[in-house]
């Protein structure tokens, strides 16, 4: 397959464009990193198109799809178009300096909203652009490999010599209920692994199979929990509200859950010496452009995550 025009030229700019299209996942925010138009956006890739003879994307609700010729047309150009750019240094033929593009972020959307967007939000201040999607984490891993992510907070270890991952925090999960539930349970005899102190108490759930829960379950009691959740709802931050008031008990990160407890509004119902923790990860791709931006971003949530356990909210994968 040909990627050059009629006159034997190629087309640096569409295929600059398809690039940021592709790794941003729609066409509004590669036009946002592109620093163009969508309108031009829309006309380059229809050009584009025509001249490969099929389609890039489907258009979706929500964003863009990459076709089978997206994904090939991206491995072919995508690592000759970041060595460009690292050689001219963000600057456009003319001269005139480009603005580094949008640090593209992703991660779990309760960590984001608690820690990680609070702790950029000085970069922010300073000129730095984020671009944040929120997921399941092999989801996001998937989008980092491509390019379509700069930078991912992922809640297990990604796999492969792409990506180069750091320990970022330890999450400790809590079984927690509002006081009145609590009141409730006879916490003695739970702390004696009689799972009967817990008979008639709703349980809320981030999933039917109630994931988070049953880990817990099996770490601290040795047990396979057995029930139905009262309620279920994919948030954290929801299933937070609902224990809070009084819809149930649930197990939940203790940084989600620090200013409930320090209030009173949860209490913990066990604080076992083994509490069951799940290591998060900072990932990024190997190879590739400088993007100070990028860096920056990283770097400073790696020194955020220091404030983060001094703080006692999450501790630092430090194999405790």
């Amino acid at each position: 397959m040909s990627y050059r025009q009629a006159d034997g030229s190629m087309d640096l700019a569409q295929l600059r464009t398809f690039l940021a299209v592709y790794r941003a996942g729609s066409i509004t925010a590669g036009a946002a990193q592109a620093g163009l138009s969508q309108p031009t956006v829309t006309t380059q890739l229809q050009t584009l198109e025509r001249q490969l003879g099929g389609p890039l994307f489907e258009r979706l609700p929500r964003g863009v799809a990459p076709t089978p010729a997206a994904h090939d047309l991206a491995a072919r150009v995508a690592g000759p178009l970041d060595s460009l750019a690292a050689v001219t240094g963000g600057a456009r033929s003319d001269g005139v300096p480009v603005a580094e593009p949008p640090v593209l972020l992703g991660g779990p959307a309760e960590m984001l909203a608690a820690l990680t967007l609070p702790a950029l939000a000085g970069l922010v201040d300073e000129g730095v652009r984020l671009t944040v999607a929120t997921g399941l984490a092999d989801d996001l891993l998937a989008d980092l490999r491509v390019g379509k992510l700069d930078l991912v907070v992922s809640t297990i270890r990604p796999r492969g010599r792409t990506v180069l991952a750091e320990p970022l925090a330890d999450e400790e999960f809590v079984l927690v209920a509002a006081p009145a539930v609590a009141a409730r349970i006879d916490r003695e005899r739970l702390r004696d692994h009689d799972l009967t102190a817990l008979a008639g108490i709703p349980i809320v759930s981030y999933a039917a199979d109630l994931p988070i829960l049953r880990r817990y379950w099996r770490h601290v009691f040795e047990t396979r929990l057995e029930a139905e959740p009262a309620v279920v709802v994919g948030d954290l931050r929801a299933v937070l509200a609902a224990v809070v008031a009084g819809a149930g008990i649930s197990v939940l990160p203790r940084y989600l859950c620090a200013r409930e407890l320090a209030a009173g509004g949860v209490v913990t119902l066990l604080d076992p010496e083994d509490a069951p923790i799940n290591t998060v990860f900072l990932a990024r791709r190997v190879g590739g452009p400088a993007r100070p931006h990028v860096d920056r971003v990283r770097a400073r949530l790696l020194d955020e995550a220091r404030v983060w356990r001094a703080c006692e909210h999450v501790w630092l994968g430090d194999g405790r």
